[in-house]
């Protein structure tokens, strides 16, 4: 069909927003636009197509079988354009990506990292987001009915730390995490000395998870409970925002956190600290790598995605994560 012949581009967006909300007012809200301009544009295109769109009832509507059918092509066609609107404002330019991390992940795995991927991809500039909040990825605003929105992305990829339900976006799992009980070398020698985890009710506990209210379900408590340890109260000790201030209160001998031998390798390569017990908790949270199709389909967006899996799985990560 000439292009001259086809609707107007208002309108089959107005129909699309309608369609997938089966709401008028959602629709509206969606667009920025008036329910009365919503209905204006979808009876435009209805008298445009020669049928109806929608089945009308008293407080509720319902797609025609035509619109259920044309539904799909006409999003997946919505990503197209999308995606060839990036593709000529990127024309020409440095391709950039954008990536979210928590700052825990960030600081301690990715950027001593980060280098090996700029090293092999000169031509590609990264901004990395450092936030525990997580946003909206590469078009990938799921809709109630399943399909991509063809929004724009606030990050092309992010690197989630948790175990929430991530299915309608294209999810990775990075690596899962074992915490392990880690303080200065000099608190196994005391006094007083740290030589059983029973040892741990004269040391400093350092809470990695300060915003958690509730200390009996902390992450020591946890530990305690799997290491058979009893008489311990957990709601001592100093509370932190984040596992990396603990960990670096860990590090000037303020007391004993927990931590994954992975993103606290630098500072156990350098002696900072040292694991007191071997005994590992698994956390319920693991790092995955959340993006969209469309966002892989960029070339730079995809090489940084194979780059973080392989890194994910070299040896010293393997080994870490297994310690």
């Amino acid at each position: 069909m000439p292009p001259s012949e086809l609707p107007s581009l208002n309108a089959l967006r107005a129909f699309e927003a309608v369609a997938r909300h089966c709401s008028f007012r959602r629709a509206a809200e969606e667009l920025f636009v008036t329910p009365a301009a919503i209905t204006h544009q979808i009876k435009l295109l209805e008298g445009n197509l020669g049928i109806s769109l929608f089945n009308r009832f008293n407080r509720r509507i319902e797609l025609t079988e035509a619109s259920k059918a044309v539904l799909p092509m006409l999003q997946q066609g919505f990503e197209s354009l999308s995606t060839a609107v990036a593709e000529l404002r990127r024309y020409g330019k440095v391709p950039q990506l954008t990536v979210g991390a928590s700052p825990t992940l960030a600081s301690r795995w990715l950027m001593p990292r980060l280098q090996r991927f700029l090293s092999t991809h000169p031509g590609i500039d990264v901004h990395l987001v450092a936030t525990s909040q997580a946003v909206s990825t590469a078009t990938s605003n799921i809709r109630r009915n399943g399909s991509k929105s063809a929004a724009p992305p606030e990050r092309d990829i992010d690197i989630r730390f948790t175990n929430d339900d991530l299915t309608g976006e294209q999810v990775d799992l990075l690596f899962r995490v074992e915490i392990v009980p880690m303080c200065h070398p000099r608190l196994l020698i005391g006094p007083p000395p740290l030589l059983t985890p029973a040892d741990l009710k004269y040391q400093t506990l350092l809470h990695g998870d300060g915003r958690n209210p509730e200390r009996a379900g902390s992450t020591w408590a946890r530990w305690l409970r799997r290491a058979g340890v009893t008489g311990i109260d957990t709601r001592r000790g100093i509370q932190l925002d984040h596992s990396s201030l603990a960990l670096d209160a860990a590090a000037d001998g303020l007391g004993v956190t927990l931590a994954s031998p992975l993103l606290a390798s630098a500072e156990l390569a350098e002696g900072a600290v040292v694991i007191a017990f071997p005994q590992a908790l698994p956390l319920d949270n693991a790092y995955y790598v959340v993006t969209s199709d469309l966002a892989m389909a960029r070339e730079e967006v995809a090489a940084f995605h194979r780059w973080l899996m392989a890194e994910a799985r070299t040896p010293e990560s393997v080994e870490a994560v297994a310690a």
